[in-house]
């Protein structure tokens, strides 16, 4: 049975807050760590953040790992090159299965942090990069219970007429989206938006200027921003 067995951990004071932040694709929980702690985790008083690493080895990356093969349902990437965003959006709902697997064991991971410090969902922030963005978002809809909030960087909702059909709950959602992304379009934060909002989400989203496709220290500030005012740390 797969499951999640490493991590980089933060305890901050007293936690009230359980953070996790989920990696992308070809990544690891080292890079992003490197990329957050000072200027979020760091700044999260009261707050447990935890990256937890995929236990998944990357397709073709073997020092790296993944949530799942997206091989496995584009081969071709071609999620990256179709012209249409319908196009791209019918690409990711073929990979239902990979985000129903990684469901799977992310999320009694998720309970067994929330049953260590005593915390309702209510207090769970569910944070991502890339294909960690759009785990994060599956798995936050899928909760039985209704988190704080998800904030996802440079995502998309996928799968996503599945989840339309299929969510527990429609918890409130920051979208982070750099304008010249060019692995996750730009218009898979527009397509994303309306799709949540549908599902009834409150949703509220923050443009990178020149963004690529990378967790920026515009992104992280803005995340911090908006999780200190949802929950008042």
């Amino acid at each position: 049975m797969t499951e999640i067995t490493e991590e980089i951990a933060h305890i901050n004071g007293v936690p009230e807050k359980l953070v996790i932040f989920l990696h992308g694709y070809i990544d690891c929980a080292e890079t992003v760590n490197k990329i957050i702690e000072k200027d979020f985790v760091g700044c999260l008083e009261n707050c447990a953040v935890h990256i937890p690493q995929a236990p998944l080895q990357c397709e073709i990356h073997e020092r790296k790992r993944q949530w799942y093969s997206m091989h496995r349902f584009d081969p071709e990437d071609s999620r990256k090159t179709v012209p249409e965003m319908k196009e791209c959006a019918a690409v990711y709902e073929k990979m239902a299965p990979g985000f129903a697997e990684a469901f799977q064991y992310l999320n009694p991971y998720i309970d067994g942090l929330l049953n260590e410090y005593q915390l309702p969902d209510e207090n769970l922030y569910i944070c991502g990069f890339s294909q960690g963005a759009m785990l994060a978002l599956y798995t936050a809809l899928m909760r039985e219970e209704k988190i704080a909030a998800c904030v996802s960087f440079s995502g998309i909702l996928a799968p996503a007429l599945f989840l339309e059909r299929h969510h527990k709950s429609a918890p409130p959602v920051f979208l982070i989206h750099g304008d010249a992304d060019n692995l996750v379009r730009f218009q898979a934060m527009s397509f994303t938006r309306n799709r949540l909002k549908k599902i009834g989400c409150p949703v509220k989203t923050h443009v990178i200027k020149g963004g690529q496709h990378r967790i920026t220290e515009d992104g992280i500030a803005a995340a911090l921003k908006y999780i200190r005012k949802s929950s008042c740390l």
